[in-house]
């Protein structure tokens, strides 16, 4: 008996593209990630003012081991175009 509507049971299910990384449950990047968070807020949820913060926050959780180290380009952060 196959279930329908909105309680659809979902058979598969698949990882995230950059796999799980581990929460900062000590606080290491704390600083970081507050700093980010406060300019997301000031600048309306606009998270281009606050790309440089938002690359300072991953480079704390690269550098303490919470998540996998990885190419900026590759996280977003190619090489800007100044005009």
């Amino acid at each position: 008996m196959t279930q329908t509507g909105p309680f659809q049971r979902v058979n598969t299910v698949s990882a995230p593209l950059k796999g799980s990384f581990p929460l900062d449950h000590e606080g290491a990047c704390k600083y970081e990630m507050l700093k980010y968070m406060c300019c997301l807020h000031e600048k309306n949820q606009q998270n281009t003012e606050c790309r440089e913060l938002a690359k300072q926050y991953f480079s704390c959780r690269m550098d303490k081991g919470l998540m996998d180290r990885d190419e900026w380009f590759k996280l977003g952060y190619g090489v800007e175009k100044k005009e």
